[in-house]
């Protein structure tokens, strides 16, 4: 496994102790902060292609082993559709696209990529056999054609979304039913994690899983806040559960990649005043605003990213 560590923000820089590991580890840094306030939250083709650009020249000349890295808040988490094109750049062969996150990031959005949008580019990629969003607790699922999801998705088998816990979800459409859901009246009806209950849940995910290889991205807002501190609402899922999800995962398949983003970082938008205006409105209507001190937050985020990387080292040799 090659590690790498993507900075776009100072996320990563604020756990220091963190960084020294991974350098010892022989970890990569790529600098990409003076382009990382123009992307933070969302960002048009123009800055995607230019992002794209310097992860391939980064990327593409390193061994071709599995690749990890960590790539700070989650208003980057964008970055991972990216990340999954790179690594499938080197894929000979059909990939799983696991994506555990508490959000389901399916939005539509056009002439660029937002991190809540970009599930539908990584699916329509010709290589992804199907993505599967573990994890959701947010109210994105309460009425999701209003908050502009691609229902499509669910629709024609390309995702499948099993959330931690949630009520029925109202929409107009007519879906019929999936793998993870059932409609019933207007509502869809989800296939939880809660409802399975954990081993079980783990056997159904290794059922749907076809393919061999798997990518793996996670976002730590899936965790709940004793675990993990993001610029997002948190998750239920406790840490132990997720390292246990990976593990299983990994036993069975084979990890050819994987991101881990959510670390916490105060916004800073770049791009002309009204485009730093829209980001800041939305982030004021999408994100929290209570956040413990600086210090706490370094310590709860490092520990997760010990804790993940120590999993990921061993499944991804």
């Amino acid at each position: 496994m090659q590690l790498y560590l993507l900075h776009l923000d100072e996320a990563l820089e604020a756990q220091a102790e963190f960084v020294r590991t991974c350098l010892m580890a022989g970890c990569q840094e790529i600098d990409a902060r003076d382009r990382g306030r123009d992307f933070r939250l969302w960002a048009r083709q123009t800055v995607v292609d230019d992002l794209h650009h310097v992860l391939r020249v980064n990327l593409s000349g390193a061994r071709k082993e599995p690749k990890l890295c960590f790539t700070g808040s989650g208003d980057f988490h964008h970055i991972s559709s990216l990340l999954v094109d790179l690594a499938l750049d080197e894929a000979a062969e059909p990939v799983t696209v696991i994506h555990i996150d508490n959000h389901p990031d399916w939005v539509h959005f056009s002439d660029g990529l937002h991190c809540g949008s970009w599930i539908n580019r990584v699916a329509d990629h010709p290589a992804v056999d199907r993505v599967i969003t573990i994890g959701v607790c947010s109210s994105d699922l309460v009425s999701p054609e209003r908050k502009g999801a691609n229902l499509g998705l669910l629709a024609s088998g390309r995702l499948e979304l099993y959330p931690f816990d949630h009520s029925p979800s109202r929409v107009k459409a007519h879906l019929g039913g999936g793998n993870s859901f059932e409609q019933r009246s207007g509502y869809l009806h989800w296939q939880t994690m809660a409802e399975f209950g954990y081993e079980r849940f783990l056997e159904r995910l290794m059922a749907r899983i076809d393919t061999e290889a798997v990518y793996i991205s996670l976002d730590k807002d899936v965790l709940c806040p004793s675990d993990a501190i993001t610029n997002w609402d948190q998750g239920q899922m406790k840490l132990t559960d997720v390292l246990r999800l990976l593990s299983a995962i990994g036993k069975s398949r084979r990890i050819i990649g994987a991101d881990v983003t959510g670390d916490y970082s105060r916004p800073r938008y770049g791009g002309g005043a009204w485009t730093r205006l829209m980001k800041l409105g939305e982030s004021l209507i999408d994100q929290p605003r209570d956040v413990p001190p600086d210090a706490e937050i370094v310590n709860i985020n490092s520990a997760a990213n010990y804790a993940l990387l120590d999993v990921f080292g061993a499944l991804m040799p």
